[in-house]
This record gives C-alpha cells, sequence and structure tokens, in this order.
C-alpha cells in the first residue's frame, strides 16, 4: 500500500517536472544532417563568437601556439592574433584573476583550463570575484566570463586528472554549470555561455572530444545557441525518467535500450 502510494506521488511530481524541460529536437527532421565531433563544435563555436564579438578572447595555458593541448583553439592565434588568444605561464590563480579583472571592465573572457582540477588554483576568483559579484553589488557589476576545460574521469591519467567539479560549482551561488553531451549542445551551450551576462563553468568530457554526433544544418547557422538552464529529451519514454549530464548521457541512452528489450520505455534527458 505504501509502496503504490509512493510511486503514484513521484509520477505526480514528474508530471509537474516534465512541462518545463524543452521539447525533444529531431535530427530527422532537419533537411541536411552532418557528422561533427565534439572538439570542431567547440572550436567553431569559439570561433564564431570571437568573430561576432572582438570583445571575446581566449586565455591558458598553451591555447596559442600549441594550438590548445586538446586542440579546442586549433587555428584560433594565425585568425586572431596574440592579443586575443593569449598564452599564459602556467600560473592558473595569475590568469583567472587577469580574467576576471577583463570581464568587470566589459570584455567576455574564455579561460581554459588544462584540466579542472587545475582550477582549484584559482577558485577563490572563481567563486569570490566572479561569481559574487552580481549578487555583492545588487545586480550593478555582470561577470560576463566563461571557465572552461576537460572535467571528469578520462583515460590513462592520475588522480589529479580525474575528478569531476560539477556538484562543487553547481552548489555555488552566482554560478551557471553546463556539461554537455553531443556535438549539437556542445556548440549551442559553449555559444551562449559566452554571450551570457554571467560567469559560466564550462564542463567538457576529454573522451567525448573526439567523438562524431550527429548534428542539423539548423545548428551550425552562426546565430545558432541554446537556452540555459532547459532540460532536453534525448529519448522518449513513459516508464521512467532517467537524468544524466556529460559522457554519462550516452550510457543512459545504452539502459535505455536494455530495458525497452524488457518492456519498459525509459525516457532520458539531460
Amino acid at each position: 500500500m505504501l509502496g503504490s502510494l509512493r510511486h503514484k506521488v513521484i509520477g505526480q511530481l514528474l508530471q509537474r517536472i516534465r512541462p518545463s524541460f524543452s521539447a525533444t529536437r529531431s535530427y530527422a527532421s532537419s533537411s541536411s544532417v552532418k557528422e561533427m565531433t565534439v572538439r570542431d563544435a567547440l572550436n567553431s563555436a569559439l570561433d564564431e563568437e570571437m568573430s561576432a564579438d572582438p570583445k571575446v578572447f581566449v586565455m591558458g595555458e598553451e591555447v596559442g601556439e600549441y594550438q590548445g593541448a586538446y586542440k579546442i583553439t586549433k587555428g584560433l592565434l594565425d585568425k586572431y592574433g596574440p592579443e586575443r588568444v593569449v598564452d599564459t605561464p602556467i600560473t592558473e590563480a595569475g590568469f583567472t584573476g587577469i580574467g576576471v579583472g577583463a570581464a568587470y571592465h566589459g570584455l567576455r573572457p574564455v579561460i581554459e583550463f588544462m584540466t579542472f582540477n587545475f582550477s582549484l588554483q584559482a577558485i577563490d576568483h572563481i567563486i569570490n570575484s566572479a561569481a559574487k559579484s552580481n549578487y555583492m553589488s545588487a545586480g550593478q557589476i555582470s561577470v560576463p566570463i566563461v571557465f572552461r576545460g576537460p572535467n571528469g574521469a578520462a583515460a590513462g591519467v592520475g588522480a589529479q586528472h580525474s575528478q569531476c567539479y560539477a556538484a562543487w560549482y553547481a552548489s555555488c551561488p552566482g554560478l551557471k554549470v553546463l556539461a554537455p553531451y553531443s556535438s549539437e549542445d556542445a556548440r549551442g551551450l559553449l555559444k551562449a555561455a559566452i554571450r551570457d551576462p554571467d560567469p559560466v563553468v564550462f564542463l567538457e568530457n576529454e573522451l567525448l572530444y573526439g567523438e562524431s554526433f550527429p548534428i542539423p544544418a539548423e545548428a551550425l547557422d552562426s546565430s545558432f545557441s541554446l537556452p540555459i538552464g532547459k532540460a532536453k529529451i534525448e529519448r522518449e519514454g513513459k516508464d521512467v525518467t532517467i537524468v544524466a549530464y556529460s559522457k554519462m548521457v550516452g550510457y543512459a541512452i545504452q539502459a535505455a535500450e536494455i530495458l525497452s528489450k524488457e518492456g519498459i520505455s525509459a525516457e532520458v534527458t539531460t
């Protein structure tokens, strides 16, 4: 009796939550679908936003001459020069503080951490200098800055390269935290993050950089972006909802396929 009541209450709560989810995007409805890696999706988003807004610049270790540790910034130094693609010393606290100061003055920095584990060196600037400024200034100061880089476990790396910081940063007031899965979402959300007036932590998964996903023609338009704060239904279902983010979305979809063979219709939402 108690168990059936609990399931009924959970079902009612899901019906209340579900309308706030964004509508499912269908690749099949697009007239043209291409394959794109997550790496290329991120690179194209940076390129287009830098082209559209001269206030956008990239700063971090090896983002310029080396084309980025993971080649996300490939080609940007040649196109925009060293004033907008800034190689830094190995000093996260230093270049993050410079980035926050630049954002105070109306620029739109994109700060790359070679791994988000190293963002701990700069966490005071991220939290106390960037995230809290809008609240503490009663909305008078906006800090349009993006902190991005690989996050979470990867392959063949040590513990100091493997921690996931999504829960850490998501618990801090004033920060928006994004962790995309597919190429379309990586591209659309990074463009939205750069345009946003508030600080955004953008968590990428190293293992997804080289993975290809279908991306519709409309998502390749330079004006394309995705709304921050709306969920996306990756797979429709009516019996249970599986919520995941970043690389785990792929595993959730696989789990839903297994459940379907047992007669369970599982929705996957990210």
